[in-house]
């Protein structure tokens, strides 16, 4: 099977040398996404839940440019720098996703690039 890379300039732009997703198949794998303004490519400010809240909007832009939305993501990657943070990240993934909700992990981390707080990664499956 042949991989393609998705890519939109509504989520930031790759930094390294990776796509923003991968399609192989009918499953597109998301990339790590930190809570980076795709316009700007700065880190937004804020506390954890402000960063949560601009991960799920990139997250929800690569989505788009495979031609999917959040509700056909079937696992969530969530890494924090600081698990008691769980329950604010928890809030702001309930505003993102509906019943049946996708199969998650939450992973604590030493760091994360350019200091973010969160980074959430995700495998999405089309019809």
């Amino acid at each position: 099977m042949s991989r393609q890379a998705i890519h939109t300039e509504h989520a930031p732009a790759a930094i390294g040398p990776y796509s923003q997703a991968a399609r192989i198949g009918n499953t597109v794998y998301l990339s790590g996404q930190i809570p980076l303004d795709p316009t700007t490519m700065e880190l937004v400010e804020g506390d954890v839940a402000a960063q949560a809240r601009q991960v799920f909007e990139n997250l929800m832009a690569v989505c788009q440019a495979a031609g999917a939305s959040l509700d056909r993501i079937a696992r969530v990657g969530i890494y924090l720098t600081d698990l008691s943070q769980f329950a604010a990240v928890n809030a702001v993934m309930a505003d993102y996703f509906a019943q049946p909700y996708p199969a998650r992990s939450t992973i604590e981390v030493s760091a994360l690039p350019k200091g973010a707080q969160v980074e959430v990664d995700a495998v999405l499956v089309l019809d």
